[in-house]
């Protein structure tokens, strides 16, 4: 069966620009994550699937095996998010409805659910790079070629940490949390139920909780993400104008590529950072900037 995964850039993923596809998500391209829920079918079949829109494996499944053409339309917005073509069937596809299971990614938190979701379902161990003795991982983790965890880290909870990276010494990572390639977590630091991009440097006595952080972003010393309202209510998003409710009452910052923090950078929870944006020693983020 020949799979096409069309490219999307979702504007209400801002200040993530990149296209919905080329987004890793625990370690796996959105698109590569897309791929393996479809079983494997005839080359005469021609499927297409939105990179913004990750069906169930069963959902998939039963639009891939369908006797006829059909489309999938999201009635949100109209959107046909996956279409079945099958040569030599006539008439117009059927529309088939999405089920509760499969996932449109719509927002930046729906990437950290989605991680939630993948990171939290490992069952195991697959370590490629080193553990030195004295690093504690409590929990189940997936460690790339050529990264090293240094002694006095403590990993509570699944993580998947890519290729080539440095993590600590004697830093905290916790939840379900997915670190690109590349990447350096350093002295002192914490790092919960995040999401990092490929060449971040998070290197000294800083927090990142709840958050996606873009490539390439460089934290100074004493950068701090803070996470939850003190009201209790779930955190809004400001989008077109109009606050959005995320559903989430502890949610970080978006912060997009290129991103450079001065030290003892403080971020308000809910607040985003545009791409190649900076900040000055001591800056107080109260507003997206």
């Amino acid at each position: 069966m020949s799979v096409e995964i069309i490219p999307v850039k979702v504007p209400g993923l801002w200040p993530i620009t990149r296209e919905a596809g080329s987004i890793k998500v625990a370690g796996k391209l959105v698109r590569d994550l897309i791929l393996e829920r479809f079983p494997e079918l005839p080359a005469d079949r021609k499927l297409t699937c939105r990179a913004d829109f990750l069906p169930s494996p069963a959902f998939a499944a039963l639009v891939a095996l369908g006797s006829g053409n059909c489309a999938v339309v999201d009635p949100s917005d109209g959107a046909t998010v996956m279409e079945l073509c099958i040569p030599g069937v006539s008439g117009a596809p059927g529309q088939i409805p999405i089920d509760a299971d499969s996932f449109r990614i719509r927002h930046p938190w729906d990437l950290l659910a989605l991680n939630e979701q993948l990171v939290g379902a490992l069952t195991g161990n697959r370590i490629e790079g080193t553990v030195r003795a004295g690093a504690m991982l409590d929990g189940f983790v997936h460690l790339g070629r050529g990264s090293v965890i240094l002694p006095g880290v403590y990993i509570e909870g699944n993580v998947v940490i890519g290729e080539d990276c440095k993590i600590g010494p004697n830093c905290y990572i916790r939840g379900n949390t997915s670190v690109g390639d590349r990447c350096h977590i350093g002295q002192a630091v914490e790092i919960k139920n995040s999401l990092l991009g490929d060449k971040v440097s998070v290197g000294h006595l800083s927090y990142a909780g709840d958050s996606v952080i873009c490539d390439r972003v460089n934290f100074g010393a004493g950068t701090i993400i803070s996470n939850l309202r003190h009201d209790g209510r779930n955190h809004r998003w400001l989008e077109n104008q109009a606050f959005v409710d995320t559903g989430r009452r502890k949610f970080g910052a978006i912060i997009g590529e290129n991103v450079h923090t001065g030290i003892h950078t403080a971020i308000y929870p809910g607040r985003s950072l545009s791409e190649n944006s900076m900040t000055v020693p001591g800056e107080v983020v109260s507003h997206s900037k």
